[in-house]
């Protein structure tokens, strides 16, 4: 755009052209290609109604009823998506043991203590997810009997991200897990040298959860409330939450109607601990209510599948290192029967959803690209995005161009990367782990690429994923970094791209007239920020939608069109 003559909607001549909020700043860039630099924005109602290159360029749309911001050292972006994380994790453990600042199981143990000496017995105590056991001295997981040194009066159940439990003695024999208990479908339950359950199991919860009491409405609100908000004050406007229950949904719902909600959101109902298309269509049928939804902070997106498992189960062409192979050769689980999967696939298709499929080792997105092959072939031309692939962790050259030439969204986590990398390290090898989001040749190759945190396991925050996707920057150090890619395509990730992959591209991802006024306000430039720095850098502001959900009150009334 040339000269200072604002870009604006048409509005009714009837109407007076007034704007709600008049945004001034240093940079505002709006990610439309070619686009300069603005430094005027107005909002009218939720949308962005004009921008201009010059500050002063939009002080005809003030009137007397219009907020003033006025930050000429900041910068503006869109808001951020996080394509891939697990807002319910956050919400669900907003009231759970924080246990991520211990350094050793001692000091986990005394965490989970202090907890129970103000928990009534026989109530469950949990953890929250993000932390990580190599941060502890004895780099291990607690077992249930030290669990039980910090209570044997209260189930205890410790999660660590998605996919790792550990129960103590109490919890093991509330859920009926003894030495005679199969492992459950994708997972395993570890033992001790004498065959008991030692307390770990991966991808238990399908074991556990009929045993955990009823959600407290009241503190499920509040924790959904936290953690919406939570997310906002990184920097992130929507979330497209990987692992959602009808329950969840509801919940949100109620969120949502109280004007509570913190963040957008777009739900992948989840099927974990399902074998069985039965069990899918059950889902599906409670999904209906939701088919004509189209209200811009909640939607349903689709349904999401696990294939293979995560750290120590992800599926690999070869086999792991050899102190983490717990049987010879081995290489990772499969979840489902694989033809039972597929017929789950095919039938939320055929009912117009949408589909998400966890895929994170190499033999993984081989056998899920295999998969989506045979599903395009017997359901031809299905729309953009029916079938995504969630992680595509490790990717070779054939995969990625598979991927694209089946026309397979891929969602990426490198804050997953960042955080795991040293345990990672231990069951795959360095050489794997520095392998794995290669974002560089996946943008390369063409395909269409969008980022997330995949928390609890990985950390959420636009900036921090920023500075991943740039950097290759680990708890283990820079690892790959042939796979970094720019400031300008990290930041496409999280806003366009991401945009596009929930199909709402004329809605979100850019700041022109027309679509949602979701902003990021920074006291920092995010594309230039120093690298040194970026990595801490939090928005001021967030604004959804032309309304404040992140950050102080820095607007001030307008009396009117003089006043600036």
């Amino acid at each position: 755009m040339s000269g200072s003559k604002p870009l604006e909607a048409a509005v009714p001549s009837s109407t007076p052209p007034f704007a709600d909020l008049l945004l001034r700043a240093g940079r505002i860039h709006t990610l439309v290609p070619g686009q300069e630099p603005q430094q005027a924005l107005a909002v009218r109602g939720e949308r962005v109604f004009a921008v201009s290159e010059a500050a002063d360029g939009l002080d005809g749309l003030v009137g007397p009823a219009t907020t003033l911001l006025d930050l000429p050292g900041s910068t503006v972006l869109p808001a951020f998506d996080d394509t891939h994380t697990h807002l319910i994790a956050a919400a669900d453990s907003a009231h759970d043991v924080a246990v991520d600042g211990a350094r050793s199981i001692r000091e986990f143990l005394e965490l989970i203590r202090a907890r129970a000496d103000r928990t009534p017995p026989g109530e469950w105590i949990r953890t929250a997810g993000h932390w990580q056991e190599l941060n502890l001295a004895e780099r291990r997981f607690p077992t249930a009997a030290e669990l039980d040194r910090a209570t044997d009066r209260h189930p205890v159940l410790v999660l660590r991200g998605v996919h790792n439990q550990v129960l103590n003695g109490y919890a093991l024999r509330l859920c009926g897990i003894n030495a005679d208990t199969p492992d459950p479908v994708g997972g395993s339950i570890s033992h001790t040298a004498d065959g008991r359950p030692d307390g770990h199991l991966r991808g238990g919860l399908a074991l556990i959860r009929p045993q955990l009491p009823a959600p407290d409405p009241a503190a499920k609100l509040d924790g959904l409330r936290l953690a919406s908000h939570a997310y906002a004050a990184t920097g992130i406007g929507t979330v497209r939450d990987t692992n959602s229950s009808l329950a969840d949904l509801a919940a949100l719902q109620q969120l949502r109607e109280s004007g509570e909600l913190g963040c957008r959101v777009r739900v992948l109902l989840s099927t974990i601990g399902f074998t069985t298309v039965r069990q899918v269509e059950e889902l599906l049928d409670g999904m209906e209510a939701w088919r004509h939804t189209a209200d811009p902070w909640l939607r349903v997106w689709g349904v999401k599948f696990w294939l293979d498992g995560g750290i120590e189960s992800g599926a690999l062409e070869a086999p792991y290192c050899p102190a983490h192979c717990p049987t010879p050769g081995y290489t990772g689980q499969l979840a489902w029967d694989q033809e039972e999967l597929e017929a789950a696939v095919e039938r939320v298709v055929r009912r117009g959803w949408r589909v998400g499929i966890h895929a994170y080792g190499d033999r993984g997105v081989r056998a899920l690209l295999d998969l989506f092959e045979r599903v395009q072939n017997r359901i031809p031309g299905l729309p953009y995005g029916t079938l995504v692939m969630e992680h595509g962790g490790l990717a070779d050259h054939e995969q990625r161009r598979r991927a694209v030439q089946l026309g397979i969204p891929v969602t990426i986590q490198q804050p997953l990367l960042h955080d795991v990398a040293a345990i990672q390290a231990e069951y795959w090898g360095k050489e794997r782990v520095a392998a794995l989001f290669p974002a560089r040749e996946w943008l390369d190759a063409g395909a269409d690429v969008s980022a997330g945190s995949d928390y609890p396991v990985g950390a959420y925050g636009a900036a921090h994923s920023l500075h991943g996707l740039t950097t290759r920057s680990t708890v283990d150090g820079v690892l790959g970094p042939e796979h970094a890619i720019s400031r300008p395509e990290a930041i496409k990730l999280h806003t366009t791209a991401a945009a596009r992959l929930t199909g709402e591209t004329h809605l979100r991802g850019q700041l022109t007239p027309g679509r949602l006024a979701d902003l990021t306000i920074w006291p920092d430039d995010p594309t230039t920020a120093p690298e040194n720095t970026l990595d801490s850098l939090r928005p001021s502001h967030t604004l959804l939608g032309g309304s404040l959900v992140h950050g102080l009150e820095a607007a001030r009334p307008a009396a009117g069109p003089d006043r600036h």
